[in-house]
């Protein structure tokens, strides 16, 4: 086909072609990009001195432009602060101040990426040179992109072309992966949401070891890695992580608090003497590992470098996901998320928890668009102190957690049955108290009894705008004592799930706190988020046997216990306590028969009450009367 077109002689192209044969014959050289009338250097040796003075020069210039444009930007941020008139009070003003400066200057790194990369804390003096090198290298490789042309593979390759400078978006802890896709358009086709950010992953240990530690990066890694895997990622739509503000993390904690926990060292240097001193004087502990935590016995781990910007981006992605999920910018969504939140205390950090993720978002939820009626449900194995006690006295916001309690025995201790709020917010705490241990292991069939009886009567009768759950997977297979003990299935957690969409129009938000088992929590979640897709499948379904089984004794007990205390407070509950002892199947039966009876019922009351109808006098009783009247 090329002998079919005319023949064509262009002199560029000849005087090319003919440069290139020469090169063939002999030594190669590489192209330089020629800035100068003076000829090129024949001397190899003159040649490549030449290059690496380029290199140089261009790498000054890349450099001086870097930080000429650097304090632009800081100067034009700092004029913009000094110029605004925030409507904040003035002990804020100074705070949010800082927090701005951080996020400037992490807008200025990732636009400065092509000639500068960020580096991560290093352990030792032979890491922190290996990435020394490796930076150096990766400039040089990026200052060389403009000079040095590809190399042509054939007559048909562009001569012009160059190599595309290398360069980094984000400085990831080791392990993970940079494709997280960054798509914050709604899809069409797909009204689920998933919250995550990488930033999460950095809050770790200092000692290194993660097997060290039950609360890690691998969980939410290999959350992730699942959902990606089976191709669930691609069919939701994916929210862009934002750090949550210190106003919004101080809905729900002290100030001084906030502010320790929600600062690293440097931005804590910058406050006024003012601020320091309302920062509470928390002493950090050595751990076993050698790395620094809040408390030896429950293995609270804490990074100075990197926990505070991940313990907010965990709230700024619960709270962004619950207010698109509220306003019906999605139907439903799953923040993944850590650390967890729902032990962290207004003023304590406990349980890996620093800030209560799930309860800032209730509080935003209830400032911003006025929601009148919030659902919580925690159906982690442990029970959420810290949210029962910031919605003790709250009647706009119902609580109901189903945890191991064993007579406060288990962690935290807190969360009897007999805890049902104050003031304004009695009857709305509502706790499902399991007890006896693990004599038999709590699973499927006592969860389904939950639900059935409490659960699911008390959260229609409360009518939520909007549903959020503690999605803890921490009472699932492959937990140890005291980490959990249970057995619900990924099916039961499903089940949960598939029950709670039936309410609020099916704004459901679930949070990640607990689940420590990789296998567990990745079956769990995958599972969970099927069926907020929609794609209910055979596989989180129950057999038959999990249907017939009846809970055990300690579980029968409970619930009892539970539905005599919040039948005080509610009136569908009190005739479910005879559900309690059946199984799921014989539970079934039981209501349908009932709903039957009801029904009859009902339609005798109706005709009961219908007026009779009158019966015709006889026509001679009425002529004789009218007689007597006209007499």
């Amino acid at each position: 086909m090329m002998g079919s077109l005319p023949a064509f002689k262009d002199p560029n192209t000849c005087a090319i072609a003919q440069g290139m044969s020469q090169r063939m014959m002999g030594p190669v050289h590489r192209p330089l990009v020629r800035t100068r009338s003076e000829p090129l250097p024949t001397n190899p040796s003159q040649q490549i001195q030449q290059l690496h003075q380029q290199q140089r020069l261009l790498l000054q210039q890349q450099q001086q432009q870097f930080h000429h444009q650097q304090q632009q930007l800081l100067q034009r941020h700092k004029a913009k602060q000094e110029a605004s008139n925030f409507k904040r009070l003035h002990n804020n003003r100074v705070i949010e101040r800082y927090v701005e400066e951080d996020e400037e200057e992490e807008a200025v790194e990732q636009m400065t990426d092509v000639v500068k990369v960020k580096q991560e804390p290093v352990d030792s003096e032979e890491e922190r040179i290996r990435l020394q090198q490796e930076q150096e290298e990766l400039m040089k490789q990026q200052s060389l992109g403009p000079l040095t042309p590809s190399t042509p593979t054939g007559l048909g390759d562009d001569l012009n072309s160059i190599h595309k400078p290398i360069s980094r978006t984000k400085s990831l802890p080791p392990g993970t992966s940079s494709t997280f896709p960054r798509n914050d358009q709604l899809r069409n086709d797909s009204t689920t949401g998933l919250a995550f950010d990488q930033q999460m992953l950095k809050h770790q240990c200092s000692c290194g070891d993660n097997s060290n530690h039950p609360e890690h990066p691998g969980r939410l890694q290999s959350i992730w890695a699942r959902l990606q895997e089976r191709g669930i990622v691609a069919e939701c739509h994916q929210l862009h992580g934002r750090k949550g503000t210190l106003e919004e993390i101080q809905s729900c904690h002290s100030e001084g608090y906030t502010l320790f926990y929600g600062t690293n060292n440097l931005n804590r240097s910058r406050l006024d003497s003012s601020k320091l001193a309302i920062i509470p004087r928390l002493n950090f502990t050595y751990l076993p590992c050698g790395g620094l935590g809040v408390d030896s016995d429950n293995d609270t781990v804490w990074n100075d470098y990197n926990s505070s910007g991940a313990v907010k981006m965990a709230v700024g992605c619960v709270i962004d996901l619950a207010f698109k999920v509220s306003t019906g910018s999605l139907k439903n969504g799953f923040a993944l998320v850590r650390p967890p939140g729902h032990h962290a205390e207004v003023s304590q950090a406990m349980g890996f928890c620093f800030f209560n993720n799930i309860a800032i978002a209730a509080k935003q939820l209830r400032k911003e668009l006025k929601l009148n009626k919030i659902l919580i449900v925690d159906w982690d194995v442990h029970h959420g102190n810290s949210t029962q006690k910031l919605f003790y006295d709250d009647q706009h916001v119902l609580y109901i957690s189903l945890h191991r309690h064993d007579n406060g025995n288990f962690f935290p201790g807190t969360g009897a049955s007999d805890e049902c709020g104050c003031g304004d917010g009695l009857g709305f705490n509502v706790n499902i108290a399991w007890h006896g241990g693990l004599d038999p292991p709590l699973g499927d069939a006592e969860y389904l009894a939950a639900f059935r009886t409490i659960v699911m009567p008390l959260a229609r009768e409360f009518s939520p705008d909007v549903v959020l759950v503690s999605a803890g997977f921490d009472a699932a297979p492959g937990h140890p004592n005291p980490l959990g003990g249970y057995e619900v299935s990924h099916a039961g957690f499903a089940y949960m799930t598939r029950q709670l969409m039936t309410l609020a129009g099916g704004r459901v938000v679930l949070v990640l706190e607990g689940g420590y088992d990789l296998t567990s929590i990745c079956d769990a979640a995958e599972a969970c988020t099927m069926v907020l897709l929609g794609k209910d499948g055979p596989e989180l379904q129950f057999s038959r046997e999990v249907m017939e089984r009846r809970p055990c004794k300690n579980a029968v007990l409970c619930l009892q216990k539970t539905v005599q205390i919040q039948s005080e407070f509610w009136t569908s509950v009190r005739n479910k306590a005879n559900l309690a002892a059946c199984s799921a199947s014989e539970a079934a039966d039981k209501e349908h028969e009932e709903t039957v009876n009801a029904m009859a019922s009902l339609s005798m009351q109706v005709k009961q009450e219908q007026p009779a109808e009158e019966e015709p006098m006889d026509a001679e009783i009425i002529i004789e009367e009218t007689q007597a009247d006209t007499s």
